[in-house]
């Protein structure tokens, strides 16, 4: 078995790495780091290599098989899945360890997840395919190609004179969809069945250019064969995508920021809240975001009297805002609250950062084109700040100081570095890293905002400003659920999402957009930002259960969590509360009973 211990640990006496031997060991008489005593005690679960083995492979045929639209990588995919299940499925665990029960049910969860995936994916391209009948034909080149067979180059140009032609027609056709309707609906093609059209479009030509770049120049009868033919394909893929762009999605010139995206429904939230190990409805966690909220907007009016403005939070938030940074300072802000917060965890003694977490994080100053997606930091062992550019135009730039003010960020710095999400990912490529299949934003965003409430109650800020910033991003965290849910429930429209930030929490316009862009594009999964929310009072209720009972201290606590590395909530408490789990384990833990 392949050894799972970090490098150092080989450098060790034999003795000391023989902690299940029932014949007391010497102690050594140099006293080893708390890390490293750690380490050595630590064990790969049962399913470690196996798990490793099975990522290997879902890499490889990935990487082999990498053309999104082609029939052979679902198809791969899905053996491999089915190979798999069949073999966990029927694991006898009985004699496994509690990490061993763990990890079976955690794997066998994922391999059936990412099956259904691959089931949707098969479904939602079958519903566009008719849109783009042509994509088999730069697939076979493409998938040939990485194989190395050899190419017939007289083929080759009339597969792309004939790609050209079927673009030619799709893109009529399309164009044709998407014109007003007199004798029914107002549309045949939607804007978010173009938004899907548009990612297989864009996806198609650029592997198309890759194909291409892998022969031109290198192979003179490649050239003189299909120059004009791939040149005539390009074009015509580049007016689809223009036309799908404007006249189906509705992105233009004029109007640039179009928010599309794909409501999933109701029944594929319910199944994506039984993969991520969360027994509530959509309709149950509607209920707690709106509880939360009630008590962000209490203590919202608590502060703002406090400020001598009565209840009006929004003209005590207004103040806040105006509270930033000018154009180049923020960097030096940054510095100072990552310092800041790790003296604060340190002196109360909540968790261990090690030194050379605390050396290696750095941070670079977002794009403006990103801040379009991202209005705020994002981090990890990069803290991306966002913060005006100089190509924004006024009413961008004002937004983005108001969006980005001191107070704002003195609650966002530990979140994205220490003891957030940099001292996750310093963590995670250190303990249990066989278990990075498994990941799920109920742990990665959940620990962060879960740091949120924690330092709340810790006294972290220390004036009114400073509980508002705090404030909101919990209110935010609130309304995340909200309008996430009831988009995908198919209730909001992007633009009454866009609103709803706006009026409830006092986002800025362009980073309510920026926000609901972001949630509703695909790029995130669907309970992702759901998810902070959630996952903080999981681990809240987590904490109370294990450190409120007395049986653990914080610093325990944590430093736990952390090893255990990133896997869903309820998977970390039958660990740390030595339950384990069977294969036909159920979610059961109804941890919200905990934070009434």
């Amino acid at each position: 078995m392949r050894s799972k211990f970090p490098p150092v640990i080989h450098a060790l006496p034999a003795a000391l790495l023989l902690t299940s031997c029932a014949v007391a060991q010497p102690q050594p008489t140099n006293t080893l780091s708390p890390d490293l005593a750690a380490s050595i005690q630590a064990r790969p679960s049962e399913l470690a290599v196996a798990i490793d083995q099975f990522q290997a492979d879902w890499g490889a045929l990935g990487r082999t098989y990498r053309v999104d639209t082609s029939p052979r990588r679902r198809e791969r995919l899905m053996a491999l899945c089915d190979s798999w299940l069949s073999q966990v499925s029927t694991l006898d665990t009985s004699g496994f360890s509690v990490a061993g029960k763990v990890d079976a049910f955690l794997f066998l969860n994922h391999l059936r997840h990412e099956r259904r995936l691959l089931e949707r994916d098969q479904a939602r391209y079958a519903a566009i395919e008719p849109r783009v009948p042509f994509a088999h034909i730069i697939d076979d080149l493409e998938e040939a190609r990485r194989h190395g067979d050899a190419l017939d180059y007289e083929k080759a140009a009339g597969a792309l004179d004939d790609l050209r032609q079927q673009v030619d027609k799709s893109k009529t056709d399309f164009e044709a969809g998407c014109k007003e309707q007199s004798d029914g609906p107002s549309r045949v093609i939607s804007p978010t069945t173009a938004k899907q059209v548009l990612r297989v479009v864009e996806s198609l030509q650029s592997d198309l250019a890759e194909w291409h770049d892998f022969y031109d120049t290198y192979d003179p009868q490649f050239s003189w064969w299909t120059r004009r033919p791939f040149d005539g394909a390009m074009e015509s893929l580049r007016g689809m995508t223009t036309i799908v762009r404007e006249k189906g999605v509705g992105i233009t010139t004029d109007n640039p920021n179009v928010i599309v995206g794909t409501p999933i429904g109701r029944d594929e939230l319910v199944e994506e809240l039984r993969f991520a190990m969360v027994p509530y409805s959509p309709e149950e966690l509607l209920a707690i975001a709106d509880r939360e909220a009630v008590w962000c907007h209490a203590e919202l009016k608590k502060a703002s009297q406090d400020m001598a403005l009565g209840d009006d939070w929004k003209a005590a938030l207004e103040r806040v805002k105006s509270a930033h940074g000018a154009p180049g300072e923020q960097p030096a802000l940054i510095r100072h609250l990552a310092q800041e917060a790790v003296a604060f965890v340190r002196d109360k003694d909540l968790i261990t950062v090690p030194p050379l977490a605390e050396e290696t994080w750095r941070m670079d100053m977002m794009s403006q084109d990103r801040q379009l997606v991202t209005p705020f930091f994002t981090g990890g062992e990069v803290i991306s700040v966002a913060f005006p550019t100089e190509g924004m135009d006024h009413q961008q730039k004002v937004m983005s100081l108001r969006s980005n003010n001191r107070p704002f960020a003195r609650a966002t710095v530990f979140h994205e570095l220490m003891p957030g999400h940099h001292l996750q990912q310093y963590m995670e490529s250190r303990w249990r890293t066989y278990r990075a299949p498994f990941s799920t934003p109920f742990w990665t965003e959940g620990w962060a905002l879960y740091w949120e409430m924690l330092l709340w109650d810790q006294g972290f800020p220390r004036t009114p400003e400073e509980r508002i910033g705090m404030l909101f991003w919990r209110t935010h965290r609130c309304a995340r659920i909200v309008f996430s849910l009831r988009f995908h429930l198919g209730e909001w429209s992007p633009q009454q999402c866009v609103d709803y930030l706006v009026a409830e929490v006092g986002h800025e316009k362009a980073s309510a957009e920026g926000e609901v862009r972001r949630a509703v594009s695909g790029d995130y999964e669907p309970l992702y930002q759901a998810a902070y929310m959630l996952g903080g009072l999981q681990l809240r209720a987590l904490h109370q259960e294990l450190v409120g009972s007395g049986h653990w201290t914080n610093r325990e606590f944590h430093d736990a969590v952390m090893r255990e590395s990133n896997i869903p909530i309820e998977a970390v408490r039958a660990i740390l509360t030595r339950q384990g789990m069977g294969l036909d384990y159920q979610s059961s833990w109804r941890f919200d009973d905990a934070n009434k």
